[in-house]
């Protein structure tokens, strides 16, 4: 389109935007001033901003009507994008180089690389290199003609198998580029190869089949093809069968026994027959088995007709009759029980030998032997039995068993058997087992009478040896009386030693409550004494002046506190508040160092924050046993330091406090004697009844080590409530 033609359409264009224009301004004007008088004609100034606005309004009316036309160019080309990028076949602009110039997503897949990447690189190199001469021919005759030029090649992908391609390329008009489609027949060749194979295989297994195949024409009834074996097999060529009807070549008798097989198959779409008698052409009489199919083939009804020879079958089954009646002979003669199951455990045949034993089951030929030992065994003993046939029907292994007794179900007597079990091959050719058997009850019967009498025997010389052993009896009883009297000083002694042990608890209580109570006459009750006096002289002094009632008051506030502070010395030596409000190892934090400062020896504690997961009775017990642990090294080991250290076990907590003091003899120190440390035995029977237990360790030089364990449990009682 020229200059001239554009002109020629914009000039109505630009009218009617000057009419749309001057009308949006006049209406405009109409809305926004109110009407008034005729007005003097406009001055030149006027006239100009007039044509101004108007040339205004027109130039934003052509600008919306190009932003319009604009995104829907834009809407346009966004749509051509997408069929471009995502068509299903692959699109490539190329130079007469071959060189990429634009190519779509779905070009990108097929070599499996970035389009980005691909621009500019000449196409032929993506090409595999024994194509690459035919895909420069074929980019030559696309240049030097108009019309299109196509071929198949093969793409050599990145990191992927070729695939199989085919190019349609054709001419641009301008003559410098040309347009390349590129379809992916990879899937389309592996079909067609698939078909090829096929038909090749179908080919082989028709040429080596051991079964002679005919191919006949429904509409005329004539062979069209037959396979080498069907040649052998009638002793005609190839060519001689062709064109022949199936009663030609000596199959069916005659021509209406053809056509009612053709019947038959319209009707079933298949045939069969049995035994038919063939001839071949020599005059060769055998027996065949013949299988007619009717399907079709490319749309095609075809009929197929596998004939397979079974004269040699005919005298195998010959055979086998024969075969069967002399097995039956020799198992009917044998000495013994015999019986034979199949190969699904069925009873096929039973001697004369063995027919007493089955004398209770009726029928008995062709029953599974499951059933039949049900019958005669226990349940446990029939599945027994019947796991030993299976496994030797399976694996061939014969199963013997020199010794069998049981009670029988049917009879309620007991029998005995020598029994044993061989995999057989059948006269049919298939594999079965065959079990022998004697009934030894009479036997055994006689050996369980010779046997009861070698016990009786037996018996006897085992009474004389009880009577020797009697008497040693005799002397380990006086021996064992000897030893209990011994036992029963022993537990006197002990009954004296727990008496004597209780005395020494109750006068260490005693002592204890003597104690507390000469403290509290000694200091308490002087305190009380002390302020009952002041505050009879307070009364005094009330009236005397004001100076020396305060210093008077604020002496018998001191000793009031004083009071105070030993009431609570003594709450926390009886049981510390702590250990209640805070738990066990701020109680044990604040009485080591009280101890430190009492006695001047240096204490550590190191515990974890588990051990008050634990009720309240066992850390009681473990707080007792450290402060009498510790009283201890007070008072007799002299020693400059103190650890105690609470680690985590398996089953609980362990608490070890160790000094660097004397040492001392732990077995003599926990017997209960006169001058016997009380408090070690104390703090055993504390544990003990809380489920803990307590060890001691003392060497000279290494000082001394209390080492308690403590379950994480639930303290179990300390005794029972005697019965009243």
């Amino acid at each position: 389109m020229g200059r001239s033609d554009a002109s020629i359409l914009v000039r109505p264009m630009m009218a009617e935007l000057c009419r749309r224009a001057k009308a949006r301004m006049k209406n405009e004007k109409g809305s926004s001033v109110p009407r008034a008088a005729p007005a003097r004609p406009a001055a030149n100034p006027k006239r100009l901003l007039h044509e101004l606005q108007v040339h205004q309004i027109e130039l934003e009316m052509q600008n919306e009507e190009l932003q319009e036309a604009r995104n829907r160019s834009d809407s346009l080309l966004e749509k051509y994008t997408d069929l471009y990028d995502f068509a299903p076949v692959g699109y490539l602009t190329l130079d007469t180089h071959g060189r990429i110039h634009l190519l779509n997503l779905t070009a990108a897949r097929l070599v499996g690389v970035d389009r980005s990447s691909l621009v500019g690189q000449s196409f032929g190199q993506l090409i595999v290199p024994e194509c690459r001469t035919a895909f420069h021919s074929l980019l030559k005759r696309v240049f030097a003609e108009q019309a299109k030029q196509t071929g198949d090649f093969k793409l050599s992908g990145k990191g992927r198998s070729h695939r199989a391609v085919n190019i349609e390329a054709q001419r641009s008009p301008n003559g410098q580029d040309c347009r390349v489609m590129v379809v992916d027949i990879t899937e389309r060749r592996r079909v067609e190869d698939s078909v090829r194979i096929s038909e090749i295989r179908y080919r082989r297994l028709f040429e080596a089949a051991h079964d002679g195949v005919l191919l006949i024409d429904p509409a005329t009834g004539k062979i069209t093809d037959a396979n080498p074996f069907m040649t052998q097999l009638l002793g005609y060529s190839h060519d001689k069968l062709v064109g022949k009807e199936l009663f030609e070549i000596g199959l069916l008798k005659d021509e209406a026994a053809s056509r009612e097989m053709f019947r038959k198959l319209k009707k079933n779409h298949e045939v069969r027959y049995e035994d038919l008698p063939l001839e071949s052409q020599v005059g060769r009489h055998q027996e065949v088995e013949v299988v007619a199919n009717l399907y079709l083939e490319n749309d095609m009804p075809v009929i197929q007709c596998n004939i397979r020879d079974i004269t040699e079958r005919k005298h195998s089954e010959e055979l086998l009759k024969r075969n069967e009646a002399l097995f039956g002979a020799l198992v009917n003669q044998v000495p013994v029980g015999v019986f034979v199951m199949d190969a699904d455990l069925r009873l096929m045949r039973a001697n004369p030998k063995a027919m007493p034993v089955f004398r209770k089951v009726h029928p008995l030929v062709g029953r599974n032997l499951a059933e039949i030992m049900r019958i005669i065994w226990p349940a446990r003993v029939a599945a027994r039995i019947v796991e030993h046939f299976r496994h030797t029907l399976k694996t061939g292994v014969p199963y013997i068993s020199p010794g069998f007794s049981e009670r029988r179900r049917d009879t309620g007597v007991i029998e005995y058997y020598e029994w044993q079990i061989q995999r057989v091959t059948l006269p049919a050719g298939e594999h079965g087992v065959v079990c022998f058997f004697n009934d030894v009850t009479s036997r055994k019967q006689a050996e369980e009478v010779r046997r009861r009498m070698d016990v009786l025997a037996a018996t006897n010389r085992k009474l004389e040896r009880e009577i020797v052993r009697r008497h040693g009896v005799e002397k380990s009883l006086t021996e064992s009386e000897q030893h209990l009297t011994r036992l029963l000083g022993q537990s006197q002694l002990l009954h004296r030693q727990l008496r004597y042990l209780s005395q020494e608890v109750l006068r260490v209580q005693e002592d204890e409550r003597k104690r507390i109570s000469r403290e509290l006459h000694d200091v308490i009750a002087q305190m009380l004494t002390g302020i009952n006096i002041r505050l009879a002289t307070l009364k005094t002094e009330a009236g005397r002046g004001v100076h020396g009632f305060d210093r008077s008051l604020e002496h018998t506030r001191k000793l009031i506190e004083k009071s105070v502070d030993v009431v609570h010395c003594f709450a926390r030596e009886l049981r510390p508040a702590v250990l209640d409000d805070l738990g066990l190892i701020p109680a044990l934090h604040s009485f080591l160092k009280d101890f430190t400062e009492k006695t001047g020896v240096h204490t550590h504690l190191t515990a974890f924050a588990g051990v008050e997961q634990m009720e309240i009775a066992k850390r009681t017990v473990l707080f007792r046993v450290a402060q009498e642990a510790l009283a201890n090294v007070a008072q007799h080991a002299k020693a400059g330091r103190v650890e105690v250290k609470m680690g985590r076990t398996p089953a609980g907590m362990v608490m070890k406090i160790k000094d660097d003091g004397k040492s001392f003899n732990v077995e003599q120190a926990m017997q209960v004697k006169r001058g016997g440390r009380l408090g070690l035995l104390g703090m055993r029977e504390r544990l003990e009844m809380v489920g803990g237990k307590l060890s001691i360790d003392s060497m000279p030089g290494k000082g001394t080590a209390i080492n308690v364990e403590m379950p994480f449990g639930k303290a179990r009682s300390g005794g029972k409530k005697p019965k009243k």
